[in-house]
């Protein structure tokens, strides 16, 4: 059984940004500062069919096969499937236990991909929409991050559609505040969204009448509060949250300007490359910038 020096975990990961996350990671690992040794990368999705042949079309890949790096080829990176759905709780469980008993010594870089965008804006819309692209990454990151090997790197790949310009200055200011504050907080502005979705009262309360948009907010809301959170207990851990850009993938509808590698530079930078230990940023075309 091989050891691993590194070990990475991408969800979402059957195809689009993920897949391309998954692809890079093992491309630009060999030549990263956290390369130590054997790196292994979980690609996770909730299809095991379509994760497996994932798995099965990297491993065939011819620019990762060129250079080299899979284990298969005589490098260090190994890939392999894990089912995970994380808009189930019990899913996310299960696989904290499986890498708790495979990996007791923790791991070192995740990167929570997973999420989805519904057509249309309802009070069902909106609650699918906050349950997996924000409860859902939350999950991820609090039963994941007390498994991060200090100096290791969180990332939650979220949205510019996530930014603060379309909210009113009073929702601006309750966001600011709650990332700042604590993840609780931040959990309560998706409620009260709900709430006054539910109500039919979004427009007059100054939400935008877009789920995933808000969604996205939050993430980057809670992603700063967790990350402010983590600096206190000294363990170094990189927690970002990142916008990929407007990729061109099925979330898309194909209208995306840029391509899903373009896409998945910044994730990966943000979990392999030194960028001055910044944590806590909201970051795009890799550099930190305004939420």
């Amino acid at each position: 059984m091989a050891v691993y020096s590194k070990i990475a975990i991408v969800t979402g990961a059957n195809k689009g940004i993920g897949f391309a996350i998954v692809r890079n990671l093992a491309l630009q690992y060999p030549q990263s500062p956290l390369n130590t040794g054997n790196f292994l990368i979980y690609l996770t999705a909730r299809s095991a069919s379509r994760g497996e042949d994932a798995v099965k079309a990297l491993l065939a890949d011819k620019v990762l096969k060129d250079a080299k790096v899979l284990q298969e080829d005589g490098g260090s990176t190994s890939i392999t499937f894990r089912s995970l759905d994380i808009s189930d709780e019990s899913s996310i469980h299960s696989f904290r236990d499986f890498i708790k008993q495979e990996h007791p010594d923790g791991i070192d870089i995740l990167i929570n991909n997973a999420g989805i965008a519904m057509d249309g804006f309802d009070d069902h819309v909106v609650k699918s929409t906050i349950h997996t692209n924000y409860y859902g990454t939350l999950a991820m990151t609090r039963d994941f991050l007390p498994l991060i090997h200090p100096g290791g790197r969180l990332v939650n790949v979220a949205s510019s559609a996530g930014r603060l310009s379309a909210y009113s200055a009073t929702l601006k200011k309750a966001f600011i505040e709650a990332s700042e504050t604590s993840v609780e907080k931040c959990s309560a502005l998706m409620e009260r969204f709900a709430a006054d979705v539910a109500a039919k009262q979004e427009k007059a309360k100054g939400w935008p009448s877009a789920a995933y948009a808000v969604s996205k907010a939050g993430e980057i809301a809670m992603t700063k509060a967790i990350a402010k959170d983590e600096e206190k207990n000294g363990r170094g851990v990189l927690i970002n949250a990142c916008c990929p850009g407007y990729v061109n993938t099925d979330m898309t509808k194909g209208n995306g300007s840029l391509t899903v590698d373009e896409g998945a530079k910044t994730p990966v930078l943000l979990a392999l490359s030194d960028f001055g230990g910044s944590s806590g940023g909201f970051w795009r075309g890799g550099h930190i910038i305004e939420w």
